[in-house]
């Protein structure tokens, strides 16, 4: 199986063409694969031909390949990609007027365990390299005509895997996502999300060049978020939260607190009133989701009054949205990854 050049930054490109090419063709190979961008080396015309020749002898570019696309209704598209190994992964296409939303996955499977996600059913498969996680926007953003660096594009690392388990590859692919001589998206429209593995928020805000953070909360209490959400065990909500008001926010930066509604079990008036004392001394704002029901869920969906009434209790005291579902026709929702055909999942 050749090697993916997709993935590697200019030094590593530097160093598989050894001291025998000059330093500006890793510069032109980089230039390629992230900004042209090129999903054959033959489409390298920067580069000499029989340099392109050597190099294809050994590598490739490692796009994953669309395997199926499912078109939603709402415009919204879930692509199931598959990788050079023959696993898969899925990515969804969000479009709207101002802007288009890419999520993408950054691991195969999931191990957090989150009662309420399809994805969590899956486990844990392995994780996705750096190349394999830009890889989706490419393929994406190639499917639906839209140029990186000129089209406004959004990034939510927010699909299969919990991200800060595959830290290393996680900030890589942040890194030649967001360098403007690589895909060139500004780091204000890339975002990761993850459960709370609290060790690695702080490694995270460390990074040099990084995401924003969103923090999937879901619960009022230490006690309801262990029945939802089994890694609380092992990162206690209290510990979670005092890392997040800790956090190295930039000046124009946000924390991003998620809270998926389950009718009964987390969306009361009280939780809501527990949820504004939890943050009343970050600086964040809240993104409320009606839980996106799926086949071995056990939980429902509030009434869209119940989420309204959570909305105006924390709208007094910070930032509360509603984020809209898009897609639950063909299982692209948030936590209704789990590669199923739409038909199977019916």
């Amino acid at each position: 199986m050749p090697e993916a050049l997709l993935g590697k930054d200019v030094a590593d490109l530097r160093e598989l063409l050894g001291s025998g090419e000059r330093p500006y063709r890793a510069r032109q190979l980089y230039h390629a694969l992230y900004r042209q961008p090129a999903r054959e080396i033959e489409e390298i015309t920067t580069l000499p031909a029989g340099l392109r020749r050597e190099l294809a002898e050994r590598y490739c570019v490692g796009w994953p390949r669309i395997e199926q696309r499912f078109d939603s209704v709402d415009g919204t598209r879930r692509y199931l990609l598959r990788l050079a190994d023959g696993r898969t992964v899925e990515a969804v296409y969000m479009p709207e007027q101002v802007r288009h939303t890419f999520c993408i996955s950054t691991q195969v499977g999931c191990p957090a365990g989150c009662k309420f996600c399809l994805t969590a059913l899956m486990g844990l498969e392995r994780n996705l390299s750096a190349g394999e996680i830009v890889g989706q926007v490419l393929v994406l953003a190639h499917d639906n005509r839209l140029e990186l660096g000129r089209d406004r594009v959004n990034i939510v690392m927010m699909g299969m895997g919990e991200p800060l388990l595959n830290l290393d590859n996680v900030l890589k692919a942040s890194r030649l996502l967001m360098d403007p001589d690589g895909v060139g998206i500004s780091p204000r429209r890339v975002t990761l999300s993850t459960v709370g593995i609290t060790p690695k928020i702080v490694e995270l805000g460390q990074a040099e060049v990084r995401p924003k953070l969103a923090v999937s909360l879901n619960a009022s209490s230490q006690e309801q978020r262990l029945r939802l959400m089994p890694v609380a065990r092992k990162y206690p909500l209290d510990e979670l939260l005092e890392v997040c008001r800790t956090y190295p926010l930039r000046p124009w930066e946000r924390l991003t607190f998620e809270y998926v509604l389950l009718k009964g079990a987390n969306d009361s008036e009280a939780d809501a009133r527990a949820v504004v004392r939890l943050l009343a001394r970050i600086k964040c704002k809240v993104n409320l989701i009606a839980l996106n029901p799926g086949p071995g869920i056990p939980f429902e969906t509030p009434e869209p009054e119940r989420v309204l009434a959570f909305q105006r209790i924390l709208r007094r005291s910070m930032p509360c949205f509603i984020r809209k579902p898009r897609g639950r026709d063909i299982y692209a929702a948030c936590g209704q990854l789990r590669r199923m055909s739409v038909e199977a999942a019916a």
